[in-house]
């Protein structure tokens, strides 16, 4: 072991790789506490939990490499982010974890917050956030609570080849709506959308899918700023936010 990767680090949590090891630190316990739970109801393949001594959580690393990362061209194969699909369909159709959630209702409260704090601050102009709130309006449907990962972002999927190996990062797990989880696999990556609905099945709904891109684009740009990250670079969510107008 020659050095200590920093895979993400912020005022809220921190996530290392020692070796083999993944070790993560988060301000909030009751994060890692759902992350183990869920990872024990889960019907996929997730980490090993090596040992839990709040506020860090060891995990053991998966095999293979992430789908992807966003604002880059993802090395995986259309096949493999068709498995990415069924592997979500597989944990939809699993029974329920015993909490709660959040479903589209909860972000609807902050939205309209999110959207004048970006044009009043001159973060996205004023007519592409028009445009995305009215995409996102989608989202805000009648819908069925499954079994959702919550943060099934590509770089929490880990592929060898054709076939996921495991899911990372499972503090967000709870009762949620399924398209968020696709739509947040797919978040630019819309070249892919058509591959991961082919391994998740027929009633995956493209417009909601859509609608959470730009809803939750929308939602996360502040954060993003506030915790070091960089919304505008290429590929990430202000561009997403662009590719709907």
């Amino acid at each position: 072991m020659d050095e200590i990767e920093v895979i993400v680090a912020h005022r809220e949590r921190t996530t290392l790789r020692v070796g083999e090891v993944f070790l993560k630190v988060d301000a909030d316990s009751r994060r890692t506490a759902v992350e183990v739970e869920a990872m024990a109801l889960a019907p996929i393949p997730t980490p090993r939990v090596l040992w839990r001594e709040p506020p860090v959580l060891a995990l053991a690393a998966l095999p293979g490499t992430a789908l992807g990362v966003l604002g880059e061209p993802s090395p995986a194969s259309p096949a493999a982010w068709a498995a990415a699909g069924a592997v979500a369909r597989k944990l939809h159709d699993a029974p329920l974890p015993p909490w709660p959630g959040r479903g589209p209702e909860q972000d609807a409260a902050g939205l309209d917050d999110e959207c004048e704090w970006l044009v009043a601050n001159g973060v996205v102009p004023a007519d592409l956030v028009e445009r995305n709130r009215e995409v996102a309006e989608a989202a805000f449907r009648p819908w069925t609570p499954v079994f959702s990962h919550g943060d099934f972002q590509l770089t929490h999927v880990f592929v060898d080849g054709d076939e996921v190996t495991g899911v990372l990062d499972w503090s967000e797990a709870g009762r949620g709506d399924p398209m968020f989880d696709l739509a947040s696999l797919t978040l630019g990556h819309e070249e892919h959308l058509d591959d991961v609905v082919a391994g998740y099945g027929a009633d995956a709904d493209r417009d909601v899918i859509r609608a959470w891109w730009s809803l939750r684009s929308l939602l996360n740009i502040r954060w993003l700023i506030q915790h070091g990250f960089d919304p505008a670079a290429p590929g990430c969510e202000i561009d997403v936010l662009r590719a709907r107008m």
